[in-house]
């Protein structure tokens, strides 16, 4: 990735480290908060990790570390983080055209700005190539002075912000691979649409540290995985700190939860009905996680707990594919993916799962469609919100909209709403 440094013309004054005024003492929109008698114009601040998310479809389980990027661009993948935080920021603009948008030079946020319509505001500061977790930290520094604070990435970026001690509320566009942070919201368009109401509604709610009204924020906890211990199947989330963000509670993913409350046998009697389910002739794709592993398992096979698997009459077709691979194994076959949810906050596609990309789904539902495993605990536990998927592509999640029958045990299943993230979702 690389990163183009910034031209000294364009940076911003008001902001630590920058060289020229956007607008001076003088500047009424520098002059208040949001929603104050001034009048001031709403500032966002962007970081984006440009590799976030990078490892996914190529099947590495995460993105951190020079060597993970680039076996993830040797196995066909490409960067989109980029075009995720493009999509947040062309959101925030439809809303809220006047508002003002920070950020660094290049990948980190310039060009995202640029692609979604926008006139990039640059701090001072000439990020490394490929950018770096201390870059996005200094870049939270640099941004002191802004209203709210929009970071694309994942679980990583998240602790980098948190380590920058951010002086304003602060929310997530979801990159990466795992995003089991509470500080994302469920989409980059859901992000860009809280951004804006976040702004306009501040001064009205009593300021965005208030606490109420949607001008009021929360704390929403950041967590990540040792993604080494990950790869080989350890699955331990820390805790490292909270973040304060808008409280649109709808429109945030939430922190993963666990399937520790499941009943003793819930994960095999769902696999047995799986196993029942099962046609000669089709090729199933399991997804990742403990339920789908426990297909594997029942059906004697040597599948993957973290990995995408493809099985076709009781036998292993491949492992642990990447989204390339898998798009040729589907190609010509009816196909059937097999899902399970992830607790606390219903995703079933674009979680931990991206090697199922929009043109391996869109082939997936021209043939065999989906089986969604989720244990009653599971589902309970969303409180009636829906399911959800975010693969990218609106037309790909568009084609799973609607409801679906979720397998829960033997014989056991529960009709269950799910809809593209990308839909408009109440504040």
């Amino acid at each position: 990735m690389t990163t183009d440094r910034p031209d000294p013309s364009r940076t911003v004054a008001g902001h630590p480290g920058s060289s020229r005024a956007a607008g001076g003492a003088g500047d009424p929109g520098r002059a208040a908060r949001p929603g104050s008698p001034g009048g001031a114009a709403f500032t966002v601040g962007l970081i984006v990790n440009p590799v976030a998310g990078i490892g996914g479809p190529a099947g590495l389980k995460g993105s951190d570390g020079a060597g993970v990027q680039l076996e993830a661009l040797a196995r066909g993948a490409s960067p989109r983080a980029g075009e995720r935080a493009a999509l947040a920021v062309r959101a925030l603009l439809a809303r809220r055209p006047d508002t003002r948008i920070v950020t660094v030079a290049g990948p980190m946020g310039e060009d995202s700005v640029r692609a979604a319509g926008g006139v990039p505001e640059l701090v001072r500061q000439a990020p490394g190539d490929p950018s770096s977790s201390r870059d996005t930290t200094a870049a939270v520094e640099a941004m002191r002075d802004v209203d709210l604070l929009l970071f694309a990435g994942g679980d990583g970026t998240a602790r980098d912000v948190l380590d920058g001690s951010p002086s304003c509320p602060v929310l997530g566009v979801p990159a990466g691979v795992k995003v089991y942070s509470g500080c994302f919201a469920v989409s980059p368009a859901a992000a860009g649409t809280t951004a804006a109401e976040f702004g306009r509604d501040a001064g009205r709610a009593g300021g965005p540290g208030s606490t109420g009204g949607t001008g009021s924020t929360l704390a929403a906890e950041v967590v990540d995985l040792d993604e080494d211990a990950y790869r080989r199947g350890r699955v331990s989330p820390l805790l490292y700190g909270t973040l304060r963000v808008p409280a649109a509670r709808a429109r945030l993913s939430g922190r993963k939860v666990g399937s520790s409350a499941a009943a003793p046998g819930s994960a095999e009697a769902i696999a047995r009905e799986v196993a029942a389910r099962m046609r000669p002739g089709v090729r199933y794709v399991l997804g990742p996680g403990a339920t789908t592993m426990a297909v594997g398992r029942l059906l004697g096979l040597a599948t993957t707990l973290l990995g995408v698997d493809v099985v076709q009459d009781g036998e292993l077709v491949a492992a642990d594919v990447t989204e390339r691979r898998l798009l040729g194994l589907v190609d010509g076959h009816e196909t059937c993916a097999v899902l399970s949810v992830i607790g606390g906050q219903g995703f079933v596609l674009g979680r931990g799962n991206q090697q199922i990309g929009p043109a391996v789904l869109k082939k997936i539902m021209a043939s065999g469609g989906l089986l969604v495993l989720a244990t009653q605990q599971k589902l309970a536990g969303l409180g009636g919100r829906p399911l959800l998927a975010d693969t990218g592509d609106p037309e790909a999640d568009a084609l799973v909209a609607g409801h679906v029958s979720v397998i829960t045990g033997h014989r056991e299943s529960a009709v269950y709403r799910i809809r593209p993230a990308t839909e408009e979702f109440p504040a």
